[in-house]
């Protein structure tokens, strides 16, 4: 937590609302906004060197910019920039190593038409050594605020002449008196990471801490013979999964009482389930098994759906196997 909050930024319209989310975050956390600007030096044969220096001098100028509206937007922000010469992601992926916590847009300026996540939030979401936080485009028709979440729609694209501009909170402000903090919690594994960061986000947004855990008949349970019994047993299996999750959530109730918690647990598939609580959600909050060695780190299914098709920012955070 006491790290600073690092911020990707390549003046695309969605990395500049994953800029504005990153400066709320920062302001709440009371810690400095790094944002970074990475892109990989052009060849010489392809560029002379007067025009590699416009190309870099172009990444400072709109990293000056966002540092200066988001400034001017959050008084008391300590607002950096920096911009690096190397690719997207092996520079945020260096930074998140000293971070408190890494925010990016889903995609950037590359990609296509209908794609939910780029291959830099992908791998940042992946293999960061902090919790990083990928903030979605809000979709065709939908109200500004919930999709985006808490800070989001606080910064806005490109303005007339290219200029970087920031756009007003009224949407956000509309968003969050709907919202609430969304958890994946898995009661039978490791839990303490992302409990914590959950039951933070929540206090910090004075939001209910909805916590989904989403559980599976036992494999034999479908079978022939057992149909007869399923509704005799499945009431038992609920009753077992519902203490599970009140005895995973006990330690974080009696650390955070002033956190609203609302248990959900559903009989469906861990993704669909998330994925429909995060249509009125400021925050969805996953675990990640991590590694040590960076080449290990991945995505499991769930988090990798998530990423793809949740409706709100997405955290990812990284705990031990157990």
């Amino acid at each position: 937590m006491s790290g600073p909050v690092v911020a990707g930024v390549d003046g695309s319209e969605r990395s500049l609302a994953a800029a504005g989310w990153a400066a709320r975050e920062a302001l709440d956390r009371a810690v400095p906004l790094l944002l970074l600007h990475a892109s990989p030096p052009l060849p010489p044969r392809i560029s002379p060197v007067p025009g590699a220096d416009a190309w870099e001098h172009v990444g400072e100028q709109m990293i000056r910019q966002t540092a200066t509206d988001l400034a001017g937007r959050h008084p008391g922000l300590e607002v950096t920039g920096e911009h690096v010469a190397a690719p997207a992601d092996e520079a945020l992926l260096t930074a998140a190593r000293t971070a408190g916590l890494m925010v990016v847009g889903t995609r950037g300026w590359g990609g296509f038409d209908g794609l939910a996540v780029g291959s830099v939030a992908l791998r940042v979401a992946t293999a960061a050594d902090c919790p990083v936080v990928t903030v979605p485009e809000r979709r065709a028709g939908e109200a500004p605020g919930v999709a985006e979440a808490a800070g989001a729609g606080e910064a806005g694209g490109a303005g007339e002449a290219g200029e970087v501009g920031v756009a007003d909170e009224t949407g956000e402000e509309a968003g969050e008196e709907a919202g609430e903090v969304v958890a994946a919690l898995d009661a039978h594994g490791r839990v303490a990471e992302t409990a914590d960061f959950a039951f933070r986000a929540a206090l910090a947004r004075e939001a209910r801490l909805r916590v989904v855990h989403a559980w599976a008949l036992p494999a034999a349970a479908p079978s022939a013979w057992m149909i007869g019994v399923l509704e005799e047993d499945r009431a038992m299996w609920e009753d077992q999964e519902g203490q599970a999750v009140s005895d995973a959530l006990r330690p974080w109730r009696t650390r955070y009482p002033q956190v609203d918690v609302l248990p959900d647990i559903v009989l469906l598939n861990p993704a669909q389930a998330l994925v429909r609580s995060s249509a009125r959600a400021l925050l969805l909050v996953v675990g990640r098994r991590t590694a040590e060695r960076v080449a290990e780190r991945h995505l499991g299914p769930v988090a990798h759906a998530v990423l793809h098709h949740a409706r709100c920012p997405v955290a990812v955070v990284p705990h031990p196997p157990r």
